[in-house]
């Protein structure tokens, strides 16, 4: 039994530092070229050497787990391989994957995505693989899969953890000998697409639990690029907070400055959402914060009350390009101690009024008057 996990747990470490070793390798060989030299295809960058992203800007890299993951994409564009992405949701497994499309010869040719976790069990065979007219009821005519859509191009399955084990049979089928069978059609069609999957799971370990074909597995698992969690490339968030809010507000006259505590909030929150959840947080600032100075008090309760830090957060130091009132200051600094002492407490009113030493009713109308009720959840000493 340790033996096993000891072998499943190396099998991951050595897929995740994959993309580094070898990008270091062929750096140090001097094949690679800097990423300003030999652009991604629609990259930019952000006023860094080391910085690029992708043309729609969920995937920013500076940092090195970053830099890795560019340089073997790089390195295997001319190739033809089955390519599998593993990162958490979030993570722009997608934008990869069209990145990958981009560069490689079948540019030219559809890039077709599937999300394998939103079909049921009985669509996803239909969808992938197209059925023939009267196959069941409801097909009333021919209608081509996706396999089929993706034609001389690239088909991205994202979340093929999630495939159910029939259809799973009958895709090694499709990947292995490059035909489709529709369903209620006794036709082999074949087809010539480029296959890139992407797991939330580790695949190797679903295996190892009998929840997915091993043959499978080896079929896609022939380039892996591991994607880092948002928490794992915190060097990344302030680019990437940037280029986000200059895109939401590219309509205003001027893009708000974050504040140093608000930055602070963003690289101590831990991102469960990844880039996605990040993005969507700056589009909600650009919808409800109407001040020239992005403050705490702007942001959402669940950064504000799920920081990684048992401490309260500085109040932003005084900018005499920026000023403000003393109200606008002291209501920053009676939030971020209110939202500190009630993380610290566990959302208990009353712990959280020892902590600040005030009495709980006035905590109570404090949190009112702030509008830090909204988060609920906060339980008296009775409820305990």
């Amino acid at each position: 039994m340790r033996s096993a996990a000891f072998a499943h747990a190396h099998g991951d470490f050595v897929g995740k530092v994959w993309n580094l070793a070898l990008a270091s390798r062929l750096r140090c060989a001097r094949l690679v070229t800097e990423l300003d030299s030999v652009p991604l295809a629609g990259a930019r960058h952000l006023g860094h050497r080391d910085t690029a992203f992708s043309p729609d800007s969920i995937v920013v890299g500076k940092s090195w787990r970053m830099r890795a993951v560019f340089d073997f994409l790089r390195v295997i564009e001319a190739s033809e391989s089955n390519v599998l992405i593993i990162g958490e949701t979030g993570t722009g497994k997608e934008v990869i994957a069209r990145l990958i499309h981009q560069r490689s010869s079948r540019r030219r040719g559809p890039f077709v995505a599937v999300g394998c976790a939103i079909l049921s069990e009985s669509l996803i065979e239909t969808e992938l693989f197209g059925h023939e007219h009267g196959a069941f009821t409801g097909a009333i005519r021919d209608r081509a899969g996706r396999f089929e859509m993706a034609q001389g191009g690239t088909i991205l399955l994202d979340d093929v953890d999630d495939v159910p084990p029939a259809v799973q049979v009958k895709l090694l089928r499709v990947i292995q000998d490059r035909v489709v069978e529709r369903v209620g059609g006794t036709r082999s069609i074949p087809v010539d697409v480029r296959v890139i999957t992407g797991s939330k799971r580790s695949l190797r370990r679903m295996v190892s639990e009998g929840r997915f074909r091993e043959d499978l597995f080896y079929r896609l698992n022939v380039l892996p690029i591991w994607l880092p969690p948002l928490r794992e490339r915190r060097e990344d968030i302030p680019a990437l907070t940037d280029h986000f809010m200059s895109r939401f507000f590219k309509h205003s006259e001027r893009v708000p400055v974050l504040s140093d505590t608000a930055r602070q909030l963003f690289q101590r929150y831990s991102w469960p959402g990844n880039v996605r959840e990040l993005e969507n947080t700056c589009e909600r600032l650009a919808q409800t914060c109407t001040c020239d100075r992005v403050r705490s008090t702007c942001m959402p309760a669940s950064i504000l009350f799920h920081t990684n830090t048992d401490q309260p957060l500085p109040v932003d130091r005084c900018d005499p390009l920026h000023p403000v009132s003393l109200d606008d200051r002291l209501h920053d600094v009676e939030t971020n101690l209110i939202a500190w002492a009630l993380k610290s407490s566990g959302g208990n009113k009353s712990k959280a009024a020892e902590l600040l030493q005030i009495k709980r009713s006035t905590l109570g109308d404090r949190i009112r008057r702030l509008g830090l009720d909204e988060q609920g959840g906060y339980r008296d000493e009775h409820s305990t």
